[in-house]
């Protein structure tokens, strides 16, 4: 099996995962930032992470989603919403309608800690954001629990 990992991270959150789901993989693997992720159809599974920017993936791991087609296809994703909250479920359904020619075998999204400067912006925006309420949830996320769901959830999906 050859797996590929694309991770899109603005602060550094979502890159954590994406070392943690390419610890998780067996067989052969790669692991590339968004901006530099070779062409994923030599891949058997693919596994793309992105942060969300209004409700969904942001706009480089977006395009890079809609090149995945016949393969197998990992989401996974951070953010400042709560997680399993509808704001983070409707961005993940969203990743999902991006790439609809994939076969998307699992998907994993967590809190991540968002920067105080990106808070302060998005606080004075009016309205606020709905997801604004969970941000002081977010501080110090992912962290080492959230690390071992993604991993058990990579477990799971019996890729090796």
């Amino acid at each position: 099996m050859k797996s590929l990992v694309v991770y899109s991270s603005q602060s550094g959150n979502t890159q954590k995962l994406a070392e943690s789901v390419y610890a998780a993989l067996p067989g052969e693997k790669e692991i590339w930032p968004v901006d530099e992720a070779p062409a994923p159809q030599d891949y058997d599974v693919v596994a793309a992470g992105f942060w969300l920017q209004a409700g969904k993936p942001d706009p480089k791991a977006a395009a890079y989603l809609a090149r995945v087609k016949n393969t197998r296809l990992f989401l996974f994703a951070t953010h400042g919403a709560a997680a399993g909250s509808a704001h983070a479920r409707k961005a993940m359904d969203h990743a999902r309608s991006l790439a609809p020619e994939a076969s998307v075998i699992g998907a994993f999204s967590c809190q991540g800690e968002v920067n105080p400067m990106v808070l302060e912006k998005i606080r004075a925006k009016v309205p606020p954001p709905p997801w604004i309420q969970d941000a002081d949830g977010a501080v110090g996320h992912p962290d080492p629990g959230d690390l071992t769901t993604l991993e058990e959830a990579l477990n799971a999906l019996s890729l090796g």
